[in-house]
């Protein structure tokens, strides 16, 4: 065995630089940090070669004066932390400029505005140098020639387009989370990403395109010392992967605990269909003491203090925020549509019933605009709701004599592990020893309910392997009886759609089918040649060319 030695100093340096920079992608986020912990309202960024041959960030904030400087490239030297137990900067371990001058050259000009003339550093390894010069306030700081004196370093290097894909998205969570400053990235020249001051519409807009930002609505939620604010995406925008889900804890952007992850998702409950996930970018702010960002090698994982009261809050945050927002979505467009119009508030309109469809959607007029109305997912929508409150209302229904089932052990773990959950249904299943168990009550709810095999679905679901099984279970409950094309008349369809109106989540069915879409005027008239009268009490269209036929009208 090879004796323990210490390593040589300069060894030691480059294998601590690389734990802070370890990729261009490292040196560009702790730069991002620094401008922002000096106030800027505008910060760009230029790359050339994936960041390996230059990267550069500008900025307009505070600066650094002059005298300290020479300190600014020392390891472990910081402005920023006054205690490892309370930190309100981005920055904070003092090592980022160290590391890139021990990975790179690095070059810093800076002034503050009060201050005349600007200082430059150039540092490389243990060569230090500062100069007086002429540079507008603010600091810029360039990294070039990374990794080329550590050439296995720079032979892991990722492809230059592959990191610049990296560095872009990196850029994008930073514009998502600070939208009221003025973002810029090149790349080789050309522009790649570019964001003016607006809010977090307009960053959603600038970083995923303006039909994602049409699409978003607001959240904000204030509790004690906690605040929690940002847009979440409305039912019809969502996406297989949850890599549009991004939050910032007191400005930081980090990585979504699975715990908040969870509770958002729960949040949009039926609304969302299962495996969809949606976009959201919310920002989180606690006192400092409540949250470590000193516990991953970036910075992107933080560790929080009561989480599980956090996620009890987001739920609701999330839930509420659906609840008071009109949510049909657009019908199929005629033409390119545009933004849905907005409505007084998220109460279900009063809508009157014209005819059926294909005996299954109900055409109904209300607010001067179409409504089309799946009668299926609407109906499965108020039996879901019937179902709950009788649930929760109506006492357990003791069976004559006990139902003997066979149990998988799998049933047979989650039977123990759901028992009190199951029973406060009025559900009860007794193990009964040797994979077997038996069924004594069942909720009087479901007792009447004309579902074929009704015992086997109530067990099954109950015990099932997904996480809300009373919600999956109501939504099985609910489809059997729903109304089906074929059986639907005007009568029972304008039945349908005055209890769906009554019902405290009436934009979805329980599997997260809309109940209703809605064409607008002003989008039927357009897709005449017409001008909508909404168009000329506002003056809009006043470009469109006039169609002939108006005359006559």
């Amino acid at each position: 065995m090879t004796a323990i030695r210490i390593l040589p100093p300069d060894v030691a340096r480059q294998i601590a630089a690389g734990e802070v920079v370890s990729r261009p992608l490292d040196a560009v986020r702790e730069l991002l940090d620094n401008a922002l912990d000096a106030g800027a309202s505008r910060i760009e960024v230029e790359l050339e070669d994936g960041g390996l041959t230059l990267l550069r960030v500008r900025d307009n904030g505070a600066g650094i004066s002059a005298d300290q400087v020479p300190l600014a490239p020392l390891r472990h030297a910081t402005s920023k932390l006054e205690t490892v137990e309370r930190v309100t900067t981005l920055g904070f371990r003092g090592e980022a400029l160290w590391a890139m001058s021990q990975a790179g050259k690095l070059r810093m000009q800076t002034r503050p505005a009060a201050q005349l003339g600007a200082a430059e550093l150039l540092a490389h390894g243990d060569d230090v140098s500062v100069r007086r010069v002429t540079a507008p306030a603010g600091t810029t700081v360039t990294v070039s020639g990374l990794f080329s004196h550590l050439p296995a370093r720079l032979r892991t290097q990722a492809p230059a387009a592959s990191e610049v894909r990296e560095i872009t998205a990196l850029m994008g969570r930073y514009v998502l989370h600070h939208p009221a400053l003025h973002w810029r990235l090149s790349v080789d020249g050309e522009p790649r990403l570019s964001h003016a001051p607006g809010d977090t519409r307009t960053a959603v807009a600038s970083v995923y395109g303006p039909l994602s930002a049409n699409r978003v609505i607001r959240v904000d939620r204030t509790q004690d010392r906690l605040q929690l604010s940002g847009v979440l995406s409305r039912p019809e925008l969502t996406r297989a992967r949850r890599d549009r889900m991004h939050l910032s804890v007191n400005g930081r952007p980090v990585s979504l605990p699975p715990e908040l992850e969870k509770a958002i998702i729960d949040g949009y409950a039926e609304l969302l269909p299962a495996g969809q996930a949606p976009l959201c970018v919310l920002d989180l702010t606690l006192p400092p003491e409540d949250v470590n960002p000193n516990v991953h090698p970036a910075k992107a994982v933080v560790a929080l203090a009561d989480l599980s009261q956090l996620a009890g809050l987001l739920k609701e945050a999330v839930a509420a925020a659906l609840l008071s927002t009109p949510l049909a979505g657009p019908a199929p467009a005629l033409r390119m549509p545009g933004a849905a119009p907005a409505q007084a508030s998220g109460h279900f309109p009063a809508l009157t019933a014209l005819g059926v469809h294909a005996e299954l959607y109900l055409l109904a007029e209300g607010e001067g605009d179409l409504w089309i109305v799946d009668t299926h997912a609407a109906h499965e929508r108020v039996l879901y709701e019937q179902l709950g409150r009788a649930l929760d209302e109506t006492p357990a229904l003791e069976l004559p004599e006990p139902e003997l089932l066979q149990l998988t052990p799998v049933q047979l773990a989650r039977l123990h592990e759901r028992g009190d959950e199951l029973r406060s249904w009025g559900l009860d299943i007794q193990d009964f020893g040797a994979g077997l168990a038996r069924l004594r009550s069942l909720p009087a709810a479901f007792a009447a309910l004309a579902v074929p095999r009704l015992h086997e679905l109530i067990v099954e679901t109950a015990l099932g392997d997904l996480p809300d099984p009373r919600r999956e279970l109501l939504g099985r409950l609910a489809c059997a009886p729903a109304l089906r094309a074929g059986h639907v008349t005007l009568g029972l369809g304008a039945r349908t759609l005055e209890q769906l109106g009554t019902c405290d989540q009436p934009w979805a069915c329980p599997h997260g089918r809309p109940t209703v879409l809605r064409l607008s005027e002003r989008d039927l008239a357009h897709a005449f040649g017409r001008r909508s009268p909404r168009d000329l009490a506002r003056g809009r269209d006043v470009t469109e060319r006039p169609v002939v036929a108006e005359a006559a009208e």
